[in-house]
């Protein structure tokens, strides 16, 4: 009698210790909520199978269609934590990269929301490794793992560049929102990743485009989100801008614009994102 109590005992002590490690994916018997602010995330928690447990994803999420008709909470620089509140959700999603406000932080904690962030390091390694901790948090490691079997596949399909050229992103929203990308950025990133390099060096983050700095730079291609070239009325209007067409990439006209989320990601399509922009490139 003692013995069975004993396996009894250890066996619902292990219960409880496994669940107190992992996530509850349903509140009182209902599915968990969830709240994504990150594209990347979303597109990993669809992957989990977990779709129809999101009730609410910023506007960067755009992969697959199917998020297209979940409510939109902003984007994820600008969203207010009344309006994920607004959606009632059990749990809220964001990356390290989301920089999702402090005080919101602050404000959705207070409410009881659960708030997990994910670390999200922009290279091939740290892709699969997100894939692996969202899908061990959520407990679908299968699922998980067919993602990064995808990841694997597709960019060891990627091949070598045949001469290295120097690319320039610019994240553009009309002619008068210009901006170009320097180092440690997802673009730098990418550029890494197919054998290419940034055209400018001198500087992190984001900076203003100018005519001088362009013609320093003097890039061989120039990269942009398709959205951005459609807001300069496409490659006509970006060469009119000042010193574009004094550039190789101007002169060649190697202007070449991709999905900004696909692009920039470094999620499930990082190896297809990776081999349309070296394929464009070349």
């Amino acid at each position: 009698m003692r013995t069975t109590f004993s396996y009894r005992a250890i066996f619902a002590l292990l219960i409880i210790f496994f669940f107190s490690i992992k996530p509850a994916l349903s509140v009182a018997g209902k599915p968990l909520r969830i709240v994504s602010v990150n594209g990347t995330l979303s597109e990993i928690l669809v992957g989990l199978g977990l779709e129809s447990q999101i009730v609410g994803v910023d506007v960067t999420s755009t992969y697959p269609a199917s998020l297209d008709k979940i409510p939109k909470v902003g984007h994820n620089r600008s969203i207010s934590a009344e309006g994920i509140l607004a959606l009632n959700p059990d749990m809220i999603v964001v990356s390290d990269q989301s920089m999702l406000s402090p005080t919101v932080t602050k404000q959705l904690g207070s409410t009881g929301k659960k708030v997990v962030t994910f670390k999200q390091d922009l290279s091939q390694e740290g892709t699969i490794k997100l894939i692996r901790e969202m899908g061990a948090y959520f407990n679908a490691k299968t699922q998980a793992e067919k993602m990064v079997k995808t990841v694997q596949t597709d960019l060891a399909k990627l091949p070598k560049a045949a001469a290295q050229k120097k690319l320039l992103f610019i994240y553009a929203r009309g002619t008068g929102t210009l901006m170009v990308s320097g180092k440690n950025t997802s673009l730098d990133k990418m550029f890494s990743l197919i054998g290419h390099k940034n055209a400018v060096t001198d500087f992190t983050d984001f900076k203003p485009l100018t005519s001088e700095s362009l013609l320093a730079a003097n890039p061989d291609v120039l990269v942009l989100f398709s959205s951005g070239l459609e807001s300069v009325d496409g490659i006509e209007g970006l060469l009119k801008v000042p010193g574009i067409a004094y550039t190789s990439a101007g002169k060649n006209k190697k202007i070449v614009s991709m999905d900004g989320q696909l692009l920039t990601g470094f999620g499930p399509r990082l190896g297809k994102a990776a081999a349309e922009l070296a394929q464009k490139v070349q």
